[in-house]
C-alpha cells in the first residue's frame, strides 16, 4: 500500500509540474522556454527524493524496523557531507534563486564573476559564458554575487562628440538630430532606437573641443554598440558635408635659429 501511494503521488506531481509547464510557457516568451524546462527538472527531481525518502521509512516502520538509528547515522553523514561540500550546496542553492528570480536567461549576454559574454546555458551548478573572443568560462552560482543583464528591458548608448571652439553649437546639435532623425526612418535601424536623440548638452570644455553629450534609447540592448557606431559614423559624415569642425589632438613645433658658431 505504501509504495502503491507512492506511485500515485509521483504521478499526481508529475502532472502537476506537467501543468505548471505548460501554463508558464503559455503565458511566457519563447526565450524563457529554457528556464521554466530547468525549474521543471528540478521540482520533479526534489518530489522524486521526498516521496521515495518518507516512503523508505514508512515501510521501514511498517516492518518493525527501527529507523532511529538510520536518522541517527544520515544525520552524522548528512553533516559530514554538508561541511564537505559547502561549495557545492551553495552552487545549487544559488543556482535555483537564479533560475526562479529569472536573473539570466540562455541567449542573455550578462557580465558575472569578473566575466563577460553569452550565455550559453544556465544549470543549478554552473552558467556557461562564451566571450567576445570565442572563449567559454564556467563561472560556478556560488561565485555569482553581481549579475549586469545587458539584454534586458532597454539601453543607452551614450556618446561623447567633440566640435571646434569656433563652431556653433546650435548648427551642431541641428545636425545631430537630423542624423538620428535619418536612422529612425531607416528601416534598417528604426526598430532599435526607441526614441528621438536626447542632447543632455555642453559636457566638458577640453583642451582642443568643446564636447557635446548625447544618447539614444537602444531596444534590444544588445544592440547599443551597434546602434552608436553606425550612428558616429553618419555623424561624421554629415559634419563634413555641413563643414563642422571636428578637432583631433594637434601639436604646434616652433623652431629656433641657433646662432652659426663661426
Amino acid at each position: 500500500m505504501i509504495l502503491v501511494l507512492a506511485w500515485l503521488g509521483i504521478l499526481l506531481a508529475e502532472r502537476l509540474i506537467r501543468l505548471f509547464r505548460t501554463q508558464m510557457a503559455r503565458r511566457s516568451g519563447a526565450d524563457e522556454i529554457t528556464r521554466i524546462e530547468t525549474l521543471a527538472r528540478v521540482f520533479h527531481y526534489a518530489v522524486t527524493i521526498v516521496v521515495f525518502l518518507v516512503a523508505g521509512m514508512a515501510i521501514l516502520d511498517a516492518l518493525g524496523i527501527s529507523i532511529a538509528p538510520f536518522l541517527a547515522t544520515a544525520g552524522v553523514a548528512g553533516l559530514a557531507v554538508g561541511f564537505g561540500a559547502q561549495s557545492l550546496i551553495k552552487d545549487y542553492f544559488t543556482g535555483i534563486f537564479i533560475l526562479v528570480e529569472d536573473q539570466i536567461r540562455q541567449g542573455d549576454v550578462v557580465e558575472i564573476g569578473g566575466k563577460a559574454g553569452l550565455v550559453e546555458e544556465v544549470t543549478l551548478r554552473y552558467v556557461r559564458l562564451r566571450d567576445g573572443d570565442g572563449f567559454v568560462h564556467f563561472v560556478p552560482n556560488g561565485e555569482i554575487k553581481l549579475v549586469t543583464n545587458r539584454t534586458r528591458g532597454f539601453a543607452r548608448a551614450v556618446m561623447d562628440i567633440g566640435v571646434g571652439y569656433g563652431v556653433d553649437i546650435d548648427q551642431a546639435v541641428v545636425v545631430m538630430r537630423e542624423v538620428a532623425k535619418a536612422m529612425r526612418a531607416d528601416q534598417n535601424w528604426q526598430n532599435r532606437i526607441a526614441d528621438d536623440l536626447e542632447v543632455l548638452g555642453v559636457d566638458k570644455l577640453d583642451n582642443s573641443a568643446v564636447v557635446l553629450r548625447v544618447q539614444l534609447r537602444i531596444v534590444p540592448p544588445v544592440e547599443r554598440d551597434n546602434v552608436r557606431r553606425e550612428f558616429l559614423k553618419r555623424i561624421k559624415l554629415a559634419f563634413d558635408e555641413r563643414k563642422i569642425e571636428m578637432p583631433f589632438p594637434q601639436l604646434t613645433v616652433h623652431g629656433v635659429a641657433l646662432p652659426n658658431p663661426k
